[in-house]
This record gives C-alpha cells, sequence and structure tokens, in this order.
C-alpha cells in the first residue's frame, strides 16, 4: 500500500532538508514564500507547491554545489528563469521543486544589501523541527506583492495583492511603502499596486508593464533591453536573444534535446515572436 504524504508536509521537509544543507555549510538562507509565509501575510486558502529560498549572494555557488551534491538536480540555471534572471530551480525524488533566489525582482539596491536589511530583521521559523530563518512580516508582505506583480493578472496574483495590500490598514501599507523606498522596489510595488503609471519615465517601467500586463517576446526584449543600466548589458542582451534556450526546451520536452531540436528552435522562435507581433496589431486595429 503506498502512502501519499500531503503537500504541506511535504514541502515542510523540504525547507527542513535546505536547511540541513544550508546549515552544514555555514550558507545564509531566508525562506521566503509558500509555507513559510507569517499567519497575518498568508490569505487563508493560499496553497504552495515548491520551496523558495533566498541566499546571500556571496554563498549562492557553494549552496547549489552542496544541494546537487546531496541530491537535487539541477533543471534551470539563473539566466533560464526569467526577464530577471533571478533563480535556479532544482528537483529532488522526495522534496520535489527548489527555486534558489540569487536575488528577488523587484527589488533594484545590490542584492547584498537587500539581503543584508532582510536578515538583520529576520524571524525564526520552525519547519519540521528544523530552526529557519524568514523575513519579517512587512518585508514578507512586499516581496509576495513583488512576485504578484510578475503574474500577468493571475487570479492567485490578484488574491495575494487584495489580502496583503487592498485590505491591509493604512499603517501596514505605509510599513511597506517605505520599505520599498529602502530597498529600490517602488516600480515592482507599483506595478502591483495600481500606481505604475506614475513611474512612466523610470527605466524599469516597461519591464514591469509586461510582467504585469502581459506583451510579445519583442515587447519582452525590448524592456529587457531598455532596463539593462549599462551599455555593456545591453549589448550582452541583443546578443542572446537570438540564442535558444536549451535547458528550458528540455523542460518542455522531458529530456535533452537533440541538436536537430536545438536548430529547429533557433529559427522558429524569431517566427513565433514575429507572429505574435503581427497578431497585437491586427487585434490593435
Amino acid at each position: 500500500m503506498t502512502t501519499t504524504i500531503p503537500t504541506a508536509v511535504r514541502l515542510r521537509l523540504g525547507h527542513a532538508a535546505v536547511q540541513v544543507v544550508a546549515d552544514r555549510i555555514g550558507a545564509d538562507v531566508l525562506h521566503i514564500k509558500g509555507e513559510s509565509l507569517d499567519p497575518t501575510v498568508r490569505r487563508r486558502g493560499r496553497s504552495a507547491s515548491d520551496v523558495d529560498v533566498l541566499v546571500h549572494p556571496g554563498h549562492v555557488v557553494d549552496l547549489l554545489l552542496a544541494l546537487r551534491a546531496a541530491g537535487w538536480e539541477l533543471l534551470n540555471d539563473f539566466p533560464s528563469s526569467s526577464a530577471f534572471e533571478h533563480s535556479a530551480t532544482l528537483r529532488h525524488t522526495a522534496w520535489g521543486h527548489l527555486d534558489v533566489h540569487r536575488s528577488f525582482p523587484g527589488f533594484t539596491a545590490r542584492p547584498e544589501t537587500v539581503f543584508s536589511v532582510l536578515w538583520g530583521t529576520r524571524h525564526t521559523w520552525q519547519s519540521a523541527g528544523r530552526t529557519c530563518s524568514v523575513p519579517e512580516p512587512t518585508a514578507q508582505r512586499l516581496i509576495l506583492l513583488l512576485h504578484a506583480a510578475r503574474s500577468r493578472g493571475s487570479h492567485r496574483g490578484r488574491q495575494d495583492i487584495a489580502h496583503t495590500w487592498t485590505d491591509a490598514a493604512p499603517d501596514v501599507r505605509g510599513d511597506v511603502d517605505e520599505l520599498a523606498r529602502r530597498l529600490g522596489a517602488e516600480v515592482g510595488l507599483a506595478a502591483a499596486t495600481g500606481r505604475l503609471d506614475q513611474w512612466r519615465q523610470h527605466p524599469d517601467h516597461d519591464l514591469w508593464r509586461v510582467a504585469s500586463a502581459g506583451g510579445t517576446r519583442i515587447d519582452e526584449w525590448r524592456a529587457r533591453v531598455k532596463a539593462a543600466p549599462t551599455a555593456r548589458g545591453k549589448l550582452r542582451l541583443v546578443g542572446r536573444a537570438a540564442l535558444v534556450n536549451v535547458e528550458h526546451l528540455a523542460m518542455i520536452r522531458g529530456r535533452p534535446p537533440t541538436r536537430r531540436e536545438v536548430v529547429a528552435e533557433f529559427f522558429a522562435r524569431p517566427a513565433r515572436g514575429i507572429r505574435e507581433e503581427l497578431t497585437r496589431r491586427r487585434g490593435g486595429r
């Protein structure tokens, strides 16, 4: 007889398993979202599907190596994660999926500064008997809002925004605004809270417009190039725009793609982008 472990139990064990590895190598890790949310931040009925951690930037490489040695398989590296290139995805046969964040989309202060501020006000949380560090509730609220801002208007994202912002007391929203100013997260927060138009002249505006409301592949790459802070960064993105995301292709197919499939995808991607752009223009007319 096979016993199915409830998802919440598996996730708590997963958080604990990650913390065991982090403690073993002395890595500073903050558990974010999902099961680790404070009861005042987590809305009723909200469920999670994976484990998320934010890692001190100086400890990321060591943690990834230690996790892989402990049986975690790397599925997706940082450049493949999103337009923000912020996380790596791993999978364990027992504990499921894990997102290791080297930064969190929306914070524009240096990753070391962001982590230092969040770490300095951290709380503790017990997961499957293991002591884990978590951001304090205001920071959790801001992180959840920044995550919801990238949900392209999903029902889940709207529910999180309603609970953590719309229905929150004015002083709670004020604390979130203040922390966002301190960590340079005003544009991402504005995208979540309906104030993005106030940041129309900001270089990150278009990126958050696409992240929050959707757009074509061409829209996203234009926004990424515009948001890149340096000329070198812009050129790097332009050079990568035509490259095939082999890791993502492998995840879709469930196996490593063949050379022929990679070549086919190389030519298919720009064709899809052009079709999306033409479809949008026809819709606009």
